[in-house]
């Protein structure tokens, strides 16, 4: 329903060329910036409505209690179930955030969520074979789980800057919270748009440059860069992707004509999670939710994590 919106928007209402790269940017602009805003609206509802019956600070001391890094893979596995981008896993994580669940879990969800999901899987799977698939599977789970764990320890809850007391400027306690049912559902949907509000610009910001990207950068731009035959070329393959924008589902193909070039898989590999999972327009909109310190601390412990993938699957597809 969103794209044929964002099709008769740009395609009847403009008139835009859809075979033009600037009408492929406007819809994607359009499809991305709805769905996204879409997507805030019905997380931070639920999970306000939740919270009227199940107080913010009982969630933090359950999923706190959790040993061995459970409530970190539980939010791993969750988001490699889920089919959403870096940009569109945002709105998850300011919900888990919301909830009071602790730091290194949210981060467990965020990290893993864009860069494995079924439909990348099976992709995989059908390109490289299962056995590659199924590692690649693992491989990002156990990435969420260890750097969650790391950014759990690292005790940074004072770096989130989103401020998420209720409308009123109450902190969120169990006697402000609505008892009738009229009255959870008024609270929930007024917490929903109130973080929209807060969101929306650079919500719009984020997506208008991944849309610039996705249309007049295309992924396989930065080849010639990455046909380096030496240990430095994992790490160059990250940086690369960082400034590109789109899903694993949509890069797997371009990752199988890298290592139909002669590239190893482990460097393709590390540029297509790179995109997928530190992109610039998630930088932008985190920025709106953490601290610069905490943004660079998560981008380097992810990237430091996508490099050494990168050099495992090109140790094993040696």
């Amino acid at each position: 329903m969103i794209q044929a919106f964002s099709n008769f928007l740009c395609y009847s209402v403009f008139g835009l060329n859809p075979a033009s790269k600037f009408g492929e940017t406007v819809n994607y602009f359009i499809y991305d910036t709805v769905k996204i805003y879409l997507l805030i609206i019905a997380v931070i509802a639920v999970i306000s409505f939740i919270r009227t019956f199940l107080p913010p600070h009982k969630i933090k001391e359950t999923l706190s209690k959790q040993r061995f890094g459970i409530g970190n893979l539980s939010a791993s596995i969750l988001g490699a179930v889920t089919p959403f981008c870096s940009c569109s896993s945002i709105p998850i994580f300011i919900g888990f955030l919301k909830a009071e669940v602790p730091l290194g879990i949210a981060f467990s969800f965020i990290i893993t969520s864009p860069l494995v999901n079924e439909v990348v899987f099976v992709l995989m799977g059908s390109t490289f074979g299962w056995t590659i698939a199924l590692l690649y599977a693992i491989a990002g789970i156990t990435l969420g789980v260890i750097a969650g764990l790391i950014l759990g320890k690292m005790k940074l809850e004072k770096e989130i800057i989103l401020k998420f007391d209720d409308n009123s400027g109450k902190k969120l306690d169990p006697e402000y919270l609505p008892k009738s049912f009229e009255g959870k559902i008024q609270y929930s949907l007024s917490e929903s748009f109130s973080t929209l509000k807060k969101l929306w610009f650079v919500i719009a910001l984020g997506v208008a440059i991944g849309a610039a990207i996705h249309g007049y950068v295309p992924a396989d731009f930065f080849k010639e860069y990455l046909n380096i035959n030496s240990l430095l070329a994992v790490p160059l393959a990250t940086l690369a992707g960082i400034p590109i924008y789109a899903g694993c589902s949509a890069l797997v193909p371009v990752v199988f004509s890298l290592t139909a070039q002669g590239i190893p898989l482990g460097t393709a590999l590390a540029f297509m999670m790179a995109i997928a999972g530190l992109s610039l327009p998630e930088a932008i909109m985190l920025k709106k939710v953490m601290s610069i310190k905490l943004l660079a601390i998560f981008f380097g412990t992810v990237a430091v994590g996508i490099i050494l993938i990168g050099y495992l699957f090109n140790f094993i597809s040696a």
